[in-house]
């Protein structure tokens, strides 16, 4: 438990609390373990945009990227150094919450290289050598949750790999990504694989999906659209969570279940809010449910333990009112469709800038420490 009073009521709620950020400096100095001993922190997720920031940040990296530029590594090869480095050692900071959770959180997320978000096999590929380089079981593989990414996302969870399914926008593709879920896991079973190793959590954005369709009710501009300003984000998440408990309560679940297998938990990302009108912590207090992570940037998690209001489960009582949400939406004129399919392509073009960014900094890095 965590010595915060707000932050202990979301574990007792079922909620447990990952941090959207990690760097070398977090764990070298000590401020990763801080979090977990005093703010209740239970597992980390990165990504490209918080590596390249790590990346042009200070000297932490100094070292590493000399030996790197003096063995001849290109920036393809340092970037997948440095990263699967640094999420290793933040996998051993916290291997004690993994061994005392019996493996559902204690975990540290690290993505497949986003340009093979629309390539089945290089993803998959990606996805078994970050495995088996970071060679720590509390790791999980992020893959985005493209159409292409689906049966990558079956195939990992078919070996054994503990997956985090990323850049999840609309209801019909987390459905999608429950069903390949349970496909990995039948899978698994044929090949003998025990299912009681296999754990995944699945990350539906939220603050995106605000403010994308806000952006879209303030160009309609009359008042019954205004007044859904700030809604969908967290009712499209809600009705998410609706479909979580329907279809881990199939039969088709109970009979992976009779095996060991563990329930994909729903994950809440892009909890940081972005319109500074907004409460700070609605996407963390609203969105409370039993058997969930929230992943917060350190402001958001910052916030919550100061003022965040933790109500209890806020979730499953609230679902006719999230459905009535995305129907007032489509009625004044804001297409769910629509928005859902811009923000996955938007998302993975913002993942391949920091991407691309991550590499133009590694390589600067490179060039410099080769002519030292």
């Amino acid at each position: 438990m965590a010595a915060n009073p707000n932050l202990d009521a979301l574990a007792e709620a079922g909620v447990s609390v990952w941090l959207d950020d990690l760097n070398r400096p977090m764990i070298t100095e000590g401020k990763l373990q801080s979090l977990l001993d005093e703010k209740g922190v239970v597992g980390v997720t990165t990504n490209p945009t918080i590596f390249a920031t790590a990346l042009s940040e200070g000297e932490a990296y100094n070292d590493q990227v000399a030996e790197l530029a003096k063995g001849g590594a290109d920036v393809e090869e340092a970037v997948f150094a440095i990263t699967t480095e640094d999420v290793r050692n933040a996998c051993d900071v916290l291997r004690p919450v993994f061994d005392r959770t019996d493996g559902a959180d204690g975990r540290v997320s690290i993505e497949v290289d986003p340009r093979m978000a629309k390539d089945t096999a290089a993803t998959a590929d990606m996805a078994k050598k970050l495995w088996t380089t970071v060679d720590r079981p509390n790791v999980m593989i992020k893959i985005p949750a493209t159409v292409e990414g689906l049966p990558a996302i079956a195939e990992a969870i078919s070996e054994g790999i503990n997956v985090n399914v990323t850049l999840i926008f609309s209801l019909d593709r987390y459905r999608g990504v429950m069903n390949a879920y349970l496909t990995g896991l039948e899978q698994a079973r044929e090949k003998g694989v025990d299912l009681s190793t296999i754990h995944s959590v699945a990350s539906f954005f939220v603050s995106r999906v605000d403010g994308e369709i806000d952006k879209r009710l303030e160009k309609i501009g009359t008042p019954e659209a205004l007044e859904l300003r700030g809604k969908a984000g967290v009712a499209n998440a809600r009705l998410a969570y609706q479909a979580y408990e329907e279809v881990f309560s199939t039969p088709r679940w109970a009979n992976l279940a009779d095996d060991g297998a563990h329930k994909q938990r729903p994950l809440w990302a892009s909890t940081g809010v972005k319109n500074p009108d907004y409460p700070d912590t609605m996407y963390v207090v609203d969105l409370v449910a039993p058997n969930t992570v929230n992943t917060m940037p350190g402001k958001t998690l910052d916030a919550v333990a100061d003022h965040g209001q933790v109500r209890g489960d806020a979730v499953t009582g609230e679902y006719e009112s999230a459905k009535a949400v995305l129907d007032d939406l489509e009625r004044v004129g804001v297409s769910y469709g629509d928005v859902v399919e811009f923000l996955e392509k938007d998302g993975l073009d913002k993942f391949d800038k920091s991407w691309a960014e991550l590499l133009e900094t590694v390589q600067g890095e490179l060039s410099k420490a080769a002519t030292a």
